[in-house]
């Protein structure tokens, strides 16, 4: 997270106005927004990855899905898989994410997105970025929500996608589940 990134500029759609906008320099201006992707990966035993935010991060040592910033000429898939594979290691390619939602904030568009792995490979989180990650089940995902030990932002994220978040976890286990019965195969890490 350098305070250096360009990020789009976009209209509430999403669209592109054209106009960049650099991380240092504060929010982007009222009435834009700018994209942040997040990725729920999802293991073929059904655990999803969840990372706890670097001490020295805004809402620091609290949990979340890994997530950030769309750069410059990035889509929102781009965004996701970069972030995912800069904060944990895990490497998808972006048509092997599946979107569970967009939520309109102040100033951002937050869109959550689902994808598989194979097993439950070890993480590697980015010190600068990640503290600790490990694979936990949706339950604890909501425990851990409802104990307001997630990043606070999340709060809202959750009141609007929770129950899509569920359904999408459970399509990509009964995807995976089949894939393995094919004798077919999932994704990998770095």
């Amino acid at each position: 997270m350098a305070d250096d990134e360009m990020w789009d500029v976009t209209d509430i759609q999403g669209t592109p106005t054209g106009t960049l906008h650099r991380r240092g320099d504060g929010p982007v201006p009222a009435g834009s927004f700018h994209v942040v992707a997040s990725v729920c990966l999802v293991s073929s035993t059904g655990r999803v990855l969840m990372s706890l935010r670097a001490a020295g991060k805004d809402y620091p040592l609290a949990w979340e899905f890994p997530a950030g910033s769309a750069l410059r000429g990035e889509t929102s898939r781009t965004g996701a898989v970069r972030e995912l594979a800069e904060e944990t290691g895990m490497v998808l390619a972006p048509d092997e994410l599946v979107l569970v939602g967009r939520v309109v904030e102040e100033r951002a568009l937050f869109d959550l997105w689902v994808g598989r792995v194979d097993g439950e490979p070890a993480p590697v989180p980015d010190p600068e970025e990640v503290h600790d990650a490990e694979w936990v089940t949706l339950d604890v995902v909501h425990r851990r929500w409802k104990d307001g030990v997630f990043a606070t932002p999340w709060n809202a994220r959750f009141d609007q996608l929770w129950d899509t978040l569920v359904e999408r976890v459970r399509d990509e286990r009964r995807v995976g589940a089949a894939e393995d019965q094919n004798g077919g195969g999932s994704t990998s890490m770095s």
